[in-house]
């Protein structure tokens, strides 16, 4: 992160980076880390804390919403205790509570068994950035190593996130490049504009 001189009580905001497997989130996090001011906190994706940390990955739909029901719980919580610890001007995390309804057997009600609704989960984020996953023959690649998904389900995943965030009023898309870098600085364009205006001089100095 870069050092902000900004002293300013910063309205908070939170920000959804999200996109299918393989579409560059962690590249392009990577980077928000070494470009964006230190006012903006990134949490780690709750997937990969619980897969990274033993959580079985079962093949039974069971399995799939035991899953997705401690990914909720887990990324609401992180949400918790960053505006409690460190109240941020910007909370950028790596997917959000939508998310998990592209992830949720198709014959089951998500927002019902998290105990809320779609609408209550889009107002929780002020901004979506939504990375889209490249094609097999434009990237696509198993490098994560907690990354089980073919090509073709990681579209079908990409497909379903779209439409998990669609109508939130402030959801912006990336599409894939053949050459990544034009993605991700998109993506960092994108990502600079939430930043608040007195933040932005500490960053495009840089």
């Amino acid at each position: 992160m870069i050092r902000c001189d900004c002293q300013r009580a910063h309205a908070q905001t939170r920000i959804v980076l999200t996109g299918g497997p393989g579409a560059g989130k962690t590249a392009v996090l990577e980077l928000a880390r070494q470009q964006l001011c230190a006012h903006v906190l990134i949490l780690p994706e709750s997937a990969s804390i619980l897969f990274g940390g033993g959580f079985p990955r079962g093949q039974t739909k069971e399995a799939h919403r035991a899953a997705q029901r401690a990914i909720f719980r887990v990324q609401r919580e992180l949400e918790a205790v960053a505006l409690a610890e460190h109240g941020p001007a910007i909370t950028l995390c790596d997917r959000g509570t939508v998310d998990g309804h592209a992830y949720w057997p198709e014959d089951g009600d998500f927002w019902a068994a998290m105990g809320t609704t779609r609408e209550a989960e889009l107002s929780r984020y002020d901004a979506v950035l939504h990375l889209r996953t490249p094609a097999i023959d434009a990237g696509y690649n198993h490098q994560n190593p907690t990354r089980i998904e073919s090509a073709a389900e990681a579209a079908l995943i990409d497909a379903r996130i779209a439409e998990s965030w669609r109508g939130h009023p402030r959801r912006f898309t990336v599409e894939s490049t053949p050459e990544f870098l034009g993605k991700a600085r998109r993506a960092i364009e994108v990502l600079l504009a939430q930043v608040p205006e007195c933040c932005r001089g500490s960053v495009t100095a840089q």
